[in-house]
């Protein structure tokens, strides 16, 4: 298990009845998550005095329920600052679970720059740039990819908040698996490698990508664009069925016979502060060269 146990403005508070009860530097949120399937009493008062409330609808979607949010507001993990504000089907525009994924693979990419080299990463289905802020700061030069132009706009602004302005950073909005291809026909290489793939979506010519159909094909592709000696690659996923062992078998079949190294896997999660225990965010599949 990797356990995103190390922010301060960021606390799950409680787990209950399908909910998440957490907060978000001031504020406090209630959202729902299918992970949480278990009932029982919600101890917490503050389950009463929530900011913003996310709904699931019976007929699909959902919204705010309540929303005494302001429009935008930041936290911060470490140095790094990020903008929040609630977005549609629950969202925040932030990950915080991924911060155990950041500190590995920033403190790969810090003790080769230590060795006076230099690296460079390739974030994939970027999102807001939780890693790629998290990359730059470590003093890697990133290519950022996303596919949404207001997404790549988000993490600009998150690499500004976090004093990243001017740091070596490259956004590109494109379909993913296309600007694969072309970088393959311009010879460029990547010491490292990171992806958050959808479940589900269609490319800009209505191609259909499933992610337990798409996925070996796709890291396969990726492969072809490490450099020569690659220095970490990761697959992180949401997909319900899809277990750390799948994805890790995956990652391993394709880059080990390439390159050797070593693959991990586990379950991503957070502590939860009432209960102790720990509620499970995902999978990630880690790959690194041997030393």
């Amino acid at each position: 298990m990797y356990l995103s146990d190390g922010w301060k403005d960021y606390e799950l508070i409680d787990a209950s009845d399908g909910e998440r009860l957490e907060r978000w530097g001031n504020y406090i949120l209630i959202r729902p998550d299918p992970q949480v399937i278990w009932s029982g009493k919600k101890k917490s008062p503050l389950w009463r005095r929530a900011d913003g409330i996310y709904r699931r609808s019976s007929s699909g979607g959902g919204s705010w329920v309540k929303n005494d949010l302001p429009e935008s507001w930041n936290i911060s993990y470490g140095k790094l600052t990020f903008a929040l504000k609630p977005m549609g089907f629950k969202h925040t525009g932030l990950f915080p679970e991924q911060a155990v994924n950041w500190d590995w693979f920033s403190g790969l990419i810090r003790a080769r720059r230590a060795e006076g080299r230099e690296v460079k990463v390739l974030n994939l289905f970027a999102y807001t740039g939780g890693a790629t802020a998290a990359a730059a700061m470590a003093g890697a030069a990133v290519v950022h990819v996303d596919a949404s132009k207001g997404m790549v706009q988000c993490a600009k602004e998150n690499l500004r908040l976090s004093g990243l302005g001017e740091a070596p950073v490259r956004y590109i909005v494109d379909d993913c698996r296309k600007f694969i291809e072309r970088e393959i026909r311009r010879g460029n290489r990547y010491d490292g490698i990171i992806m958050d793939p959808p479940s589900y979506g269609r490319g800009p010519s209505g191609e259909v990508w499933k992610l337990e159909e798409c996925i070996g094909d796709f890291v396969a592709l990726c492969t072809q664009i490490l450099s020569d000696d690659p220095l970490f690659m990761l697959i992180n996923s949401y997909t319900t069925g899809l277990s750390p062992l799948t994805m890790g078998y995956v990652l391993a079949a394709e880059v080990e016979p390439k390159f050797g190294g070593t693959t991990e896997t586990g379950e991503v999660a957070l502590p939860v502060t009432q209960s102790g225990g720990a509620l499970p965010c995902g999978a990630a599949a880690r790959w690194t060269r041997s030393k």
